[in-house]
This record gives structure tokens, C-alpha cells and sequence, in this order.
């Protein structure tokens, strides 16, 4: 009886030591990365915790270094579980996991509460701009006027004798002694009184001495002289040595910009002694960067500020858009015309110079700070589902001040990340998913080097389809890829075409074929349901 006992008690220690090892042989040696999880939580109801399953163990420092079964990292640090629906052990959110077959960002959304995640979406709008420069203030050069005597002479006496100095319309600036002068008015009274003594002559003699005063007349016209000048020298009949020379050239008001003229002094015909400006209207002339000078259009509204008029704003119109670029600067000069009555713009003045532009049409926009710019590439967070995110490399076109057309690499009415996108750039290492290195970052594992160049390499894969996201993706959970150094996982795969998932419920085994499209991104390009496994020793 005794031997009887001993035999059924080892018969009992084999069939345990069995069993042991075939559910071993179910959990670690098909090489899957989830598990089954069960503890007592005298806090939960019943007292024990409901199980959950592991999907794999991530680096206990959050490196972007997961493993499917359980290990530690170099500082004898124990790797940690996280759990379907992104927990970990104690209810703390998994910080992050990417996706290695399509770049995604998995974050928990208690993170993404925590994180403070805004979305917005992108959307059609008129993009309104504005173009900033700085500019100076300049005189009108149509409202500069030269004094300059046609004849030769003397300048006797000045009446106006500073730079600067204002002047009125018709204001006498100088008295003049010229010998030529004085001769053409001489011969101008001489005619005049030869024509009032032979009033009662012939008529062709009469109309010979009319030529002449009319001709002498008209040489002191093209000598300046005024037309009252001209009535007084016929009133009075006699030559006078000097005369008043008036601005008669400038129609308005104005100052002196320039004054060459000294009493006593010699001038000759055509030298300027005077030069007077207008600056009841001045130009401001703003250097515009090339890139923006296509949005600046002739008659566009601008904004005028100085430092010298702090709390005063100054209106004005583009009157010309120069032909020419400035090549130190790589900007192009615009004339604006601004109206100047009180004389407050002075040439010279710096001024910070705002064109309002816009769009002519609309187009496809995301807010400013839903971009991450490395300096070489612009990449977009979009929003697939809650705590699920793509990153895109986008292409940029024109900006506002508060958002920016995409020309590529977003669609219109996607969910951009416009808060916290820099946050999840540092929590989930976002440049890994961007890098392109094809490293399978998920599976904690890289693919051999002589398989990282055959894109075109189709890897056959046994697995079991979970679910079809609302993207279009699948979850599978599929056992080791040799080929390609995996082991299993679970993760998400893209479609080559959404057909193929067509008519398979989820928990279906499946035999799938992935191919690497591009760096890091496996794609699904056949699919069909295959029979369940056998276990060996089951």
C-alpha cells in the first residue's frame, strides 16, 4: 500500500511538472508579447483585481526601447509592464508607445488630459498677412523746385539767407544786377514808346515797331520775369539796374532744402542757388524682403509709425513697387505717398512701415503653433483617434499671423495638434518615428542590415486580427517574423487596400504578407483567414 502511494504521488509530480511546462511553452515560447494578469486588490470589488492582459515592457528610463517578454536594462532596472489600454502597474499611464509599422504615437489619455492636448482642425480660410519693413521718410521729388537764373548777373542783396528757412508763394528771395537785363528791358521801352509814337503812322509801320516790343517783351518772359515786373517797366518807362527776382517756380508754400547764393556773389545761367520743397506730402520709402514683395500691390493701404510720434499712427498709399532689388540687402524698395500738412514727417526719418495683404483665394491652413520646425523640415501632429497620433512631414506655403497654408501632407478637416505638440515631441521621442531608420521601435528589435535595403521584400506572417480602427488600420497580434528579426507583437498595420480585411471578424487567425514601403512604414498587401495553430503537448 505504502509503494502504491509513492508511485501515485510521483505519477501526481510528473503530470503537475507537465502541465507546468506546456503553459510555459503557451506564454513565453510562442514568443507573444501579451499576457494574462491577475492579482488580489482587496480595494477592488470582490477582492481581486480583473485580469489584464500585457502587451509588452517598455524601458523603466522611457528610452524609446520596449521588449515582448520581461528583462532588465544595464542598471539591473526591471522593464515595466504596460497593459492593454495604455496602464501600467498601479494605474500610472504609460507615458508613451510608437508604433513601428506606421510611425504613430500612442499616448494614454490621462497623459493627454495631463499634457493638456488641444486639437484644431484644418481648415479652407483667406489668409490675411501683414508685411512689416522699415523705411525713412523722403521729399516728394516732384514738389522740389531749383531757383536758377537763365542770364548772367550779380546777386545784390538776399532776402531769404538761411537753409531751412520757410518760405511763401512769391516771396522775393534775391535783388539781381545784369547788364543783359538791363539791355532787354531798354530795348523793351524804347519799342514801347516807338509804338506809342507812330500810332497815327501807316499800318506797316506800326505793325514793325508791335514785332519788336512783342519780341523784346517775350525774351524778358524767357528771362523770368514777372508779369507785374514787365507793367511796372512800362508803366514808369525807364530801366531800372537791378531786379527783384520772385519764386514764382514754386506753386505752394514750402523751405529751404538748399542755398547757394551769397550777396556780391557771381552765377552764371542755369546754376542753382536756391533748391525749395514742398513736404505737405513726402514719400516713405520701405525695404521690403524679397520673399514678400509678390504680396505688395500698388494702391494697398499702409500703416505709418516713428519714434519720434510714439502714440500717433500715420496712414498712406503704395505709389510704386521699384524695378530694382537691392542686393545687399536682398530687398526691394516701395514708394508710399503720405500726407504731410502739419509738417511732422521730416526727411530723413525712420519709420516702421506696416502693408496689409491677403490671400486671393482660399486655402487649406492649420494654426501657426500646430507646427514643428527643425529648421530643415516642418512636421504636423495629426489626431487619428483619442491619444493616437501621426506625424506628418508637411509642406508650407504662405503664413499669417495666426496660421500658415499646408501644401502638402494634410487634408482638410483632419484634427491637427495645436498644444503641448512640443511635449509630446519630448515624452514620445518623436524624432525616432520621424527618422526613417526603419528600426521597429515597438518590437524592441531592429531588422537585420541586409533586409534594411529590400523594401521590395515581402515577409510572410501568421497572427490573429484584433480589431479595424476607424482609420482604415488593423490591430494584429502575430507571432515572431524571422525574416525580419521580430518577435511577436501586437501593433498596428496599414492597408495596402481596405478590401482585404473585407468579410474577417476580428479574432480571426490570419495569414498576411507585409512589405516595407518606405522606411519604417509595413504595409499589408495580401491577407486571408488561415486555421488555428495546433499546440504541441496540448
Amino acid at each position: 500500500m505504502k509503494h502504491a502511494n509513492a508511485i501515485g504521488a510521483v505519477v501526481l509530480a510528473v503530470a503537475a511538472a507537465a502541465g507546468g511546462y506546456w503553459w510555459g511553452s503557451q506564454t513565453e515560447g510562442g514568443g507573444q508579447a501579451t499576457g494574462v494578469v491577475s492579482s488580489p486588490d482587496k480595494g477592488r470589488l470582490g477582492g481581486v483585481e480583473p485580469t489584464r492582459k500585457i502587451l509588452y515592457y517598455r524601458n523603466p528610463m522611457g528610452l524609446p526601447d520596449t521588449s515582448p517578454v520581461p528583462k532588465k536594462d544595464s542598471m539591473g532596472m526591471d522593464y515595466v509592464p504596460v497593459y492593454e489600454g495604455g496602464d501600467e502597474p498601479g494605474g500610472a499611464a504609460s507615458p508613451f508607445a510608437t508604433s513601428g509599422a506606421s510611425g504613430q504615437v500612442r499616448i494614454s489619455i490621462e497623459k493627454v488630459q495631463k499634457l493638456g492636448v488641444k486639437t484644431e482642425q484644418a481648415a479652407r480660410r483667406m489668409l490675411d498677412k501683414t508685411v512689416r519693413a522699415v523705411g525713412r521718410v523722403e521729399v516728394d521729388e516732384r514738389h522740389i523746385h531749383n531757383i536758377a537764373p537763365k542770364f548772367e548777373g550779380w546777386i545784390e542783396k538776399l532776402h531769404v539767407r538761411t537753409t531751412g528757412e520757410p518760405v511763401r508763394k512769391g516771396q522775393a528771395l534775391f535783388d539781381v544786377y545784369s547788364p543783359e537785363l538791363v539791355s532787354a528791358q531798354r530795348e523793351y521801352a524804347i519799342a514801347m514808346q516807338g509804338v506809342a509814337a507812330l500810332k497815327d503812322a501807316d499800318d506797316d509801320t506800326r505793325q514793325s515797331m508791335q514785332r519788336l516790343a512783342e519780341a523784346s517783351l517775350q525774351r524778358l518772359k524767357n528771362w523770368d520775369i514777372s508779369e507785374q515786373q514787365v507793367k511796372d517797366l512800362v508803366s514808369s518807362g525807364t530801366t531800372k539796374r537791378s531786379v527783384t527776382f520772385h519764386a514764382f517756380h514754386t506753386p505752394v508754400n514750402g523751405i529751404v532744402l538748399e542755398k547757394k547764393a551769397l550777396e556780391g556773389m557771381r552765377f552764371m545761367p542755369g546754376e542753382v542757388l536756391y533748391q525749395i520743397a514742398d513736404l505737405s506730402s513726402v514719400w516713405v520709402i520701405a525695404d521690403v524682403f524679397e520673399q514678400n514683395i509678390e504680396l505688395v500691390r500698388a494702391g494697398s493701404k499702409v500703416q505709418i509709425k516713428l519714434d519720434a510720434y510714439p502714440d500717433m499712427l500715420f496712414t498712406g498709399v503704395v505709389s510704386l513697387v521699384y524695378p530694382t532689388l537691392t542686393a545687399a540687402t536682398r530687398t526691394v524698395p516701395v514708394r508710399i505717398e503720405v500726407a504731410n500738412p502739419k509738417g511732422l514727417l521730416k526727411p530723413a526719418m525712420f519709420a516702421n512701415v506696416e502693408i496689409p495683404v491677403g490671400s486671393k483665394d482660399e486655402v487649406l491652413t492649420v494654426p501657426v503653433s500646430a507646427v514643428i520646425d527643425s529648421g530643415t523640415r516642418q512636421v504636423v501632429l495629426v489626431q487619428l483617434a483619442p491619444g493616437r497620433f501621426d506625424p506628418r512631414v508637411v509642406k508650407i506655403g504662405s503664413r499669417s499671423e495666426n496660421y500658415v497654408e499646408v501644401l502638402e501632407g494634410v487634408a482638410e478637416g483632419e484634427q491637427v495638434v495645436i498644444s503641448a505638440n512640443f511635449l509630446i515631441d519630448a515624452e514620445s521621442n518623436l524624432k525616432a518615428a520621424l527618422s526613417g531608420l526603419g528600426e521597429h521601435v515597438a518590437h524592441g528589435g531592429s531588422a537585420p542590415a541586409e533586409q534594411k535595403n529590400k523594401s521590395a521584400v515581402g515577409h510572410r506572417v501568421q497572427g490573429t486580427l484584433n480589431a479595424v480602427n476607424a482609420d482604415g488600420t488593423v490591430n494584429i497580434t502575430h507571432g515572431p517574423v524571422e525574416s525580419l528579426g521580430w518577435p511577436g507583437m501586437t501593433m498596428d498595420f496599414v492597408l495596402a487596400h481596405s478590401a482585404l480585411a473585407a468579410g474577417i471578424k476580428p479574432g480571426t487567425a490570419i495569414s498576411f504578407e507585409i512589405v516595407e514601403r518606405q522606411p519604417g512604414e509595413w504595409v499589408i498587401t495580401g491577407l486571408q483567414t488561415a486555421p488555428a495553430r495546433s499546440h504541441e503537448g496540448h
